[in-house]
């Protein structure tokens, strides 16, 4: 990882790199993914487009627990709590690239506007980006420009929303029955109350 650190330092200037559990996160300008990307198969023969996603921020570092720790406390929400560590931007793209002929693994990362989600698509670059980016506009409501096919892969004709947001609801926004007298599927809104669907662990 070392010499891959070394050859990134090398070709971009300034690069945002970081370490962690054995793997190497690049964070570049959403402005400059492409450039980035052709530079990273070009130059460092990261042929493969393993996967790309979208990420929520929404509620980073927040708890949906209420503050009403035991005594000895539940570690996990209570260290949540408070939201101090909310996150300044909303959504990031994330490509995790591999590079065959030298065993290397990346992870860019690219935060894009939340009122205008909008990224340049890498379906040029990786042509398995084409499935991914149809997935993360489909779920998250991200935005890839210049791509040829962009719309709803996984949801229903005429969904409303983006399932994978913090914001949608767990419960959905309508849920859907077959209608023995109409003879056909109807919509309708959804009967079942919202809850937190997060464990909540109290200590004796």
């Amino acid at each position: 990882m070392e010499k891959l650190i070394e050859q990134l330092e090398e070709i971009f200037e300034d690069a945002n790199l970081v370490s962690a559990f054995g793997e190497l996160t690049f964070t570049v300008d959403s402005n400059d993914i492409i450039d980035t990307c052709l530079k990273l198969r070009d130059k460092l023969e990261f042929d493969t487009l393993v996967d790309l996603c979208g990420v929520d921020y929404l509620t980073y570092g927040q708890s949906e627990w209420a503050n009403d720790a035991s005594n000895s406390g539940f570690s996990r929400g209570r260290s949540a709590q408070g939201g101090e560590d909310r996150h300044q931007q909303r959504f990031a793209v994330v490509y995790h690239l591999l590079s065959v002929s030298k065993n290397y693994r990346i992870r860019v990362k690219a935060f894009v506007n939340e009122a205008e989600p909008i990224i340049k698509s890498v379906t040029n670059i990786w042509a398995s980006a084409d499935w991914y980016e149809r997935e993360a506009f489909d779920l998250m409501g991200i935005l890839f420009e210049n791509h040829t096919d962009l719309r709803r892969i996984l949801t229903d004709y005429g969904f409303v929303g983006h399932p994978l947001r913090k914001d949608f609801p767990m419960i959905g926004e309508v849920e859907m029955r077959y209608d023995e007298a109409l003879g056909r599927v109807v919509y309708e809104k959804v009967s079942i109350e919202p809850n937190v669907s997060v464990p909540k662990v109290i200590r004796k």
